[in-house]
């Protein structure tokens, strides 16, 4: 290697180097070498010992009986809760954590899932049962099905009430609803060969960011053209578990809808079309039509045409849906046939694609925009430069191991949709915090 090359490899100071505190890694580039090594019984002492105190008196200041209603206030008590546990671990009982229990908590949870084992735990009042009874209604092993759930009570998912026996959490009771409970299988099916396949990809592609939708890290782990959602509706029941874990991802959160978010009166109604026919709101990519059901019983006497638009899989699993809502089959990638429409609407779809998909999905809805009159709503994460909420890095992670995209920051959100070939303008931002995804107007220059 070249004194050149050597320079330019190089990822620790000159100084350490003269050290001796660097080695040749993957590629030759230079990594440090910790000097001196650390020592094991770091590994064995609390993360953080210093901090518990601060963290107890910020509980503490929650007071004996805080209100859980108040979301502001259960929010903050469970970020100093999980502060106060990742203290008082030891860096081995975090990294057992990460490499045993919670893969094998998911593991088991979805198993028992798929047996049904969380519908007969909430059935006759969620009245303790033995596991020979829950194996005896579903026909299965009873001794398997005693070690997945005595782990499941362990991570305290179920309550051990005696040896081998069990009664429902709300948590396990919530699995019984599909929202909830399908999100575990469909991602265990679906997706999470991919995030444990994605170090073996990244090393092999020397750590170039992803991009490339057809030849990325989800099709190197599912051995696929496809991508996540095209292998997931050809391998049912995936596709369908995957909108009913959507749904769920979505409940709970706050929505651009609520009153004290966007202001849809003044923004959208206000100048609304008074032609019969006129579109208020096309939902493109709307999944099973859940923000535009919001919307109809929020704003019941709206003017205009709401249309749900999405791919024919999609729309015909539709099972529930406001009968004013028009269903319309519709692939994004193609020109939007609802013209001059008041908004047009995205939810969770731009950060399921690099920014060249983006654009071509964008330029679409340009050229369908109704100058000085149409708008362009963006519903997406807007990740902080500093103190992101764990959700959103969560979905980042998601995003960058089974799409080859991203959560996007907000220069990052300018960059995209304020590019000079799509003649969009960015006019305001709406949000109601930290991990909650954000409202972006557009509007044609």
């Amino acid at each position: 290697m070249t004194a050149a090359t050597q320079q330019e490899n190089q990822t620790v100071p000159e100084n350490e180097l003269a050290n001796g505190n660097g080695i040749y890694g993957k590629e030759g580039v230079i990594v440090p070498v910790v000097n001196p090594p650390v020592d094991i019984g770091v590994a064995l002492c609390p993360c953080d010992s210093d901090a518990v105190p601060e963290i107890l008196k910020s509980i503490s200041s929650f007071g004996d009986d805080p209100s859980l209603d108040n979301d502001n206030t259960r929010l903050g008590l469970l970020a100093k809760a999980r502060d106060l546990v990742r203290a008082l671990e030891t860096p081995r009982e975090t990294m057992i954590k990460h490499c045993w229990a919670q893969p094998g908590c998911y593991t088991a949870i979805t198993s028992c899932y798929n047996l049904g084992v969380f519908s007969v735990l909430a059935s006759y009042g969620g009245r303790p049962k033995k596991v020979t009874e829950i194996a005896r209604i579903l026909r299965t092993n009873p001794e398997v099905l005693t070690r997945l759930m005595k782990h499941i009570a362990a991570m305290g998912y179920i309550k051990e009430t005696d040896p081998d026996e069990y009664a429902p959490t709300n948590f396990s009771r919530s699995l019984t609803i599909p929202i909830i409970g399908d999100g575990y299988p469909c991602l265990a099916g679906g997706a999470h060969k991919s995030c444990s396949k994605f170090p073996e990809y990244m090393a092999k592609t020397n750590y170039a960011t992803p991009t490339d939708v057809q030849a990325g890290p989800y099709q190197y782990a599912f051995n696929t053209k496809m991508n996540m959602f095209e292998y997931m509706q050809s391998n049912q029941p995936l596709g369908k578990q995957f909108n009913h874990h959507m749904g769920g991802y979505r409940q709970g959160r706050p929505s651009w809808v609520d009153f004290n978010f966007y202001p849809v009166e003044e923004r959208l109604i206000k100048g609304m079309d008074a032609s019969p026919d006129a579109a208020l709101l096309v939902d493109v990519g709307g999944s099973l039509g859940h923000d535009l059901q919001e919307f109809r019983n929020k704003y019941e006497n709206a003017p205009g045409r709401l249309v749900l638009q999405d791919l024919p899989i999609v729309i015909d699993a539709i099972q529930q849906l406001h009968p004013s809502i028009e269903r319309m089959n519709h692939d994004f990638h193609t020109e939007q046939p609802v013209k001059d429409a008041r908004a047009y609407y995205m939810h969770s779809v731009l950060h399921d694609w690099p920014d060249d998909v983006c654009k071509s999905i964008l330029k679409r809805l340009a050229a369908a925009m109704k100058p000085g009159y149409s708008k362009l709503l963006i519903n997406e994460n807007i990740i902080p430069d500093k103190g992101a909420d764990w959700q959103a890095t969560a979905l980042d992670m998601m995003m960058i191991t089974l799409f080859s995209s991203k959560e996007r920051t907000k220069s990052d959100w300018y960059r995209l949709l304020e590019s000079p070939e799509l003649g969009l303008k960015v006019v305001g931002i709406w949000s109601v915090g930290n991990g909650v995804e954000s409202l972006i107007e557009c509007e044609l220059k």
